[in-house]
């Protein structure tokens, strides 16, 4: 496992956007895929489509794209194409990858979505049986780690370990974890970063005086994220 640190020296405010770790965090996956052409791509929670836009980038071609993602917010954002197929699914639910057949050609992609599964045995399991190959990045609990030590609560996401393990029962795999930071002029920044990114997954902990203790008690200048980065071929072997 290699650690690689990269931090933002910048201020949240002079971002258009909030999702600069996402959108970081998509074009690091994207970087790793080998040049090739691609038959079918599978997004899995793709947001308001960094991974689109970062495969476009890098001129990775491709025959068709399936985008999936829970909100149709997202979806109504994320770019259009006639090789993009946009779906609205909840990868928590059977029934989404019930609508979602195996083929050779498939390559699952997920960026800054699998942490928020509701049971990750599942999601993997059923993943795993769509597509030969699959490349992940995952936030792990050790984001906002000073933060929730401040604050005295548990991440609301899995650790490290837990995704190594669920992962590692369905995929023959390489890992490697990342380090983020990102900085910003005031505490109440950071705080309205938190609220508008949707890293925190909507994930409301405290009240309202114990964030105002918590503003006042945080100890760094930046928050501090990790992504766990996943190279994965199925162990699975679906009958086709």
């Amino acid at each position: 496992m290699s650690t690689v640190i990269q931090e933002f020296s910048r201020f949240a405010h002079e971002y258009d956007t909030y999702n600069v770790i996402q959108a970081e965090v998509a074009k690091a996956l994207v970087e790793q895929l080998p040049s090739a052409h691609y038959v079918t791509l599978i997004d899995i929670g793709c947001g308001s489509g960094e991974v689109y836009k970062n495969l476009v980038k890098h001129d990775l071609s491709f025959d068709q794209l399936l985008v999936l993602d829970s909100s149709p917010e997202m979806l109504e954002i994320h770019p259009s194409s006639k090789k993009i197929k946009k779906i609205c699914a909840d990868f928590n639910k059977f029934k989404t990858f019930e609508n979602l057949s195996f083929s050779p050609g498939n390559l699952i992609l997920s960026s800054s979505a699998l942490q928020w599964s509701e049971d990750l045995d599942f999601t993997l399991s059923e993943i795993s049986k769509k597509a030969p190959h699959a490349y992940f990045a995952i936030f792990t609990s050790n984001t906002f780690k000073t933060l929730h030590e401040t604050a005295q609560i548990i991440s609301p996401i899995y650790s490290e370990a837990v995704l190594r393990e669920t992962i590692t029962k369905y995929y023959d795999a390489t890992f490697e974890v990342k380090k983020y930071k990102l900085h910003f002029e005031s505490v109440r920044e950071m705080f309205n970063y938190i609220k508008k990114s949707g890293v925190s997954g909507g994930e409301k902990q405290l009240c309202y005086r114990e964030t105002k203790q918590l503003m006042k008690s945080y100890p760094l200048d930046y928050l501090e994220f990790e992504v766990l980065f996943v190279k994965a071929t199925s162990l699975v072997r679906p009958f086709v």
